[in-house]
């Protein structure tokens, strides 16, 4: 079972940056995706970004790409989403995700973490 843990949420101004954190702790798996989706009162949970155990390759939703960037420390289990040039709409909880990527299914999330930017 694995845990994840956000962190680096909060309120900013319209173009300030944020950089949110997930450390994921207790078991480990050789093929996975983790990454960031977001959501809104009322809508569903959108994907946002992901990065990819072992080669670090990387996809961004549209309307981030450019913006945000994602990385990871292996050594901390850590990944980070960098976020710069904010915009109201980028307003919501962050969740941060693993997904196995070795053919066996298995999700976990982390409980979330609040963005919000005003105008």
């Amino acid at each position: 079972q694995a845990h994840l843990v956000e962190s680096g949420g909060g309120v900013v101004q319209a173009g300030d940056s944020l950089r949110l954190s997930c450390a994921a702790s207790g078991r480990t798996f050789s093929r996975y995706y983790m990454g960031w989706f977001r959501q809104v009162p009322g809508k569903e949970r959108e994907f946002v970004s992901r990065i990819r155990e072992p080669d670090y390759s990387t996809d961004y939703s549209d309307s981030v790409k450019g913006r945000f960037t994602i990385s990871r420390d292996s050594a901390k289990n850590t990944v980070y989403l960098q976020m710069n040039s904010l915009k109201p709409e980028d307003t919501g909880v962050y969740y941060c995700k693993l997904d196995r990527a070795d053919g066996v299914q298995y999700t976990c999330w982390g409980q979330g973490s609040q963005v919000t930017v005003s105008s």
